[in-house]
């Protein structure tokens, strides 16, 4: 027995099937992640060619059964054109999407996760710092899966003061009297972890501008990093194709456009 689903939801990834299909990858509103074959939707005329992108937020009619759903009707909401046309938006928004696809399960519920991912693709699209948006989204997608770091005090006394150290076996923050429990621990440069604490509380869809140093930025980066290597233990290719372009910033300026200023 089948049941027609109607449901907004966002194409988190897609591959080929066959002659001329596609199966589709979308993360929906009202069932979490659901696959569906997309018939006929590598055809130059079908009508399911403008829909069956990554990155496309669609309104999707399909026929559920208890396999792969069966698309019958998508209508397109939003393409996110600004971020194809930026190669910094698309690889940011593409790590945000495969971590979406890896940390979650078919048709499985996760509270507030599509409202976060849609509002994550506005904001990219809008012209907000991508990178500042995919720390956003690490933060607080690992809370969704119960794997929140401790950033707000320290970890192992629940107190202390400055100067902070990030520590992996305590899971966040250490201070100076506790940190000797991780000799593996570092410093945070000042600043680090009221930006950790802001990017776990923050509301994406209120997200303004925020300049921060590059240093500043590889130190975010590093801690988030690690935290998802060690407790998520994931391998992700749109994280290796953004270490590449931090390697090629090395060499050439960064051309993304930002907040809608002239690139």
């Amino acid at each position: 027995m089948t049941l027609l689903g109607k449901t907004e939801g966002i194409i988190l990834r897609t591959h080929d099937y066959g002659e001329g299909n596609k199966i589709l990858s979308v993360f929906t509103q009202d069932m979490g992640k659901v696959g569906m074959m997309a018939q006929g939707a590598r055809k130059t005329k079908s009508r399911f060619a403008a829909v069956s992108q990554p990155f496309t937020h669609a309104l999707f009619l399909f026929h559920v059964g208890s396999g792969l759903a069966s698309l019958n009707q998508a209508d397109l909401i939003q393409s996110f054109p600004k971020i194809r046309g930026d190669l910094y938006r698309t690889a940011y928004t593409s790590y945000i999407l495969e971590l979406t696809d890896k940390l979650t399960e078919e048709r499985q519920k996760y509270s507030g996760l599509y409202n976060l991912l849609l509002e994550s693709l506005k904001q990219m699209e809008s012209g907000k710092d991508s990178e500042i948006i995919a720390r956003i989204f690490e933060s607080k997608i690992l809370t969704v899966h119960g794997y929140k770091p401790v950033f707000e005090n320290c970890a192992s006394c629940r107190q202390g003061e400055s100067p902070w150290f990030f520590s992996i076996t305590e899971g966040g923050l250490l201070c100076d009297m506790c940190r000797r429990k991780d000799p593996y621990s570092f410093l945070l440069m000042e600043g680090i972890p009221r930006l950790l604490s802001l990017f776990q509380r923050i509301d994406m869809s209120q997200l303004g501008k925020i300049s921060l140093k590059a240093e500043t930025r590889q130190q975010l980066k590093k801690v988030m990093y690690l935290f998802i290597d060690e407790y998520l233990g994931i391998r992700l290719k749109s994280r290796q194709f953004l270490e590449q372009l931090d390697k090629m910033e090395q060499v050439l300026p960064r051309k993304e456009n930002i907040d809608g200023e002239n690139p």
